[in-house]
C-alpha cells in the first residue's frame, strides 16, 4: 500500500472552533440538521471531557501504526487526531507514548476507528481519546498509508481541517466550510433549550409546549380511566 502525506491543509476558523467547542455534540449534531455523528461504537475512554479541534486525519494499515507516527510531525495546536484503517482492526494502535508526543505540540485528543491502550495513563495526563476498542495488542510499523486525506468513519467522510467535537455522547464532524454557521445554529438552539427548561421548571408539560395532544388525538391515541380500560371488552 503507497500513500501520501498532505501538509499544511485549509482548517476551519480558530474562533469558530472554540465556538462550537462551547456546545454538546448532541446539540451540534441537532443544529446541522441530525448529521455528523460518528456511530455508538466510537466511545470515549474518560468521562467529563468535551474538546472541539481540527481534524488530522490518518488512513493506516490494521495492526499497523507507521503512519500515525508521519501524523505526528503534521500536527499542530488545536488538532485533534483523526485514524481508521483499510479494513476493520481492534488493535491498540495508540498509547501513552503517542499522548506524550500529541500533547507536547499542543494536540487536544485522538478519535480512533480502532483499539487504544494505556487508557489509565491517558485519563491520569488529561489527554482525551475516543476509540472502537480498548485493547492491549500490539502492533507493527511496516505499510504505507496516507496522512491529511479525506477518510470515513462510519458513514461520515472527515476532511483534514474539518472540525470535530466530542464529549461522553460522542464525537460529531463538522465541515471546515460551516463551522461558522453551525456554531450560530448552536446558539440558538441552546437558547430554546433554555427558554424551554424554564418552561418544564414551572410545571409546563412537553405535551402542551410541543403541541403533542394534538398529534395524540390524529394518531387516535385515546384517554381511559383505569377501570374504564380494565373492564372493557376487547377483539
Amino acid at each position: 500500500m503507497s500513500g501520501v502525506v498532505v501538509t499544511n491543509p485549509p482548517k476551519a476558523d480558530a474562533a469558530d472552533v472554540e465556538a462550537l467547542a462551547g456546545y454538546g455534540v448532541a446539540t451540534v449534531s441537532e443544529a446541522m440538521g441530525r448529521t455528523g455523528l460518528l456511530g455508538p461504537g466510537i466511545r470515549p475512554v474518560q468521562q467529563g471531557v468535551r474538546v472541539a479541534g481540527t481534524a488530522v486525519t490518518v488512513l493506516g494499515w490494521p495492526g499497523d501504526n507507521l503512519m500515525i507516527h508521519a501524523a505526528v510531525e503534521q500536527c499542530d495546536e488545536g488538532d485533534i487526531l483523526v485514524v481508521t484503517t483499510t479494513s476493520p482492526s481492534t488493535d491498540g494502535l495508540f498509547g501513552e507514548l503517542f499522548a506524550t508526543a500529541l500533547q507536547r505540540r499542543g494536540v487536544r485528543g485522538i478519535v480512533i476507528n480502532t483499539g487504544i491502550r494505556d487508557t489509565q495513563e491517558l485519563r491520569e495526563m488529561g489527554f482525551a481519546a475516543w476509540s472502537r476498542a480498548v485493547s492491549a495488542q500490539g502492533t507493527v510499523k511496516a505499510t504505507g498509508g496516507s496522512v491529511n486525506v479525506p477518510i470515513a468513519v462510519d458513514g461520515q467522510m472527515i476532511r483534514p481541517g474539518d472540525v470535530i467535537v466530542a464529549d461522553d455522547d460522542g464525537v460529531v464532524v463538522v465541515p471546515r466550510e460551516r463551522a461558522r454557521q453551525v456554531a450560530e445554529a448552536s446558539e440558538a438552539r441552546e437558547k430554546k433549550e433554555a427558554a424551554t427548561r424554564a418552561a418544564f421548571m414551572e410545571g409546563q408539560l412537553g405535551l402542551d409546549r410541543y403541541g403533542l395532544r394534538e398529534k395524540l388525538e390524529e394518531l387516535g391515541v385515546t384517554y381511559q380511566s383505569y377501570d374504564a380500560y380494565t373492564t372493557a371488552e376487547r377483539p
